[in-house]
C-alpha cells in the first residue's frame, strides 16, 4: 500500500512538502492561533500548493494515511496532516534490509 501511496508524483510532493513544512508553507496563520507545524499542515494549505481540486488533495491524503504514512488530528472545523515518521522509518529499514 505505501508503494500505490508514493507512486503518484504529487503524493510524493506532498510527503516532501511535510517533511519540512517550514519551506513550503508559511506558518504565520498557525501562530497566530497557538498553532504550529508539530501539528501538521492544514489541507487547505496543501491543497492550494499543489493546485488541485480539494476533493482530490482530500481523497491523496486519505490514500497516504490509509499507507499509514501521515497521521491527522482534527482541531475545530479543520484537519492537519503531519508525516508518520515511525511507519516512515520501518518502510526505510524495510527497504534497506530487502531491496
Amino acid at each position: 500500500m505505501i508503494y500505490k501511496a508514493l507512486s503518484n508524483e504529487t503524493r510524493s510532493q506532498i510527503m516532501q512538502w511535510l517533511k519540512n513544512p517550514e519551506e513550503f508553507f508559511d506558518e504565520q496563520p498557525y501562530l497566530q492561533q497557538g498553532l504550529n507545524f508539530q501539528i501538521g499542515v492544514c489541507v487547505g494549505d496543501i491543497q492550494s500548493k499543489a493546485g488541485l481540486a480539494q476533493s482530490v488533495i482530500s481523497s491523496y491524503l486519505l490514500t497516504m494515511q490509509k499507507a499509514g504514512l501521515l497521521e491527522s488530528e482534527r482541531i475545530g472545523k479543520w484537519t492537519y496532516y503531519r508525516r508518520n515518521e515511525e511507519t516512515i522509518q520501518a518502510f526505510s529499514e524495510y527497504i534497506q534490509k530487502k531491496l
